[in-house]
């Protein structure tokens, strides 16, 4: 399980946030197992990609 800390643009949708996890943190988005977590500026909101 990995944490985005900080402000993530949800709009970006499910494949954008695919490439931030492959440009920022240098992991693979698809691998099987795997689980991260975006928080958007409204601290209530919370995207997911599995």
């Amino acid at each position: 399980m990995y944490i985005a800390c900080g402000y993530s643009d949800l709009r970006k949708g499910i494949d954008g946030l695919a490439s931030i996890i492959q440009q920022e943190f240098k992991l693979d988005p698809f691998n099987s197992g795997t689980l991260f977590l975006f928080c958007g500026r409204k601290t209530d909101r919370i995207k997911l990609r599995y």
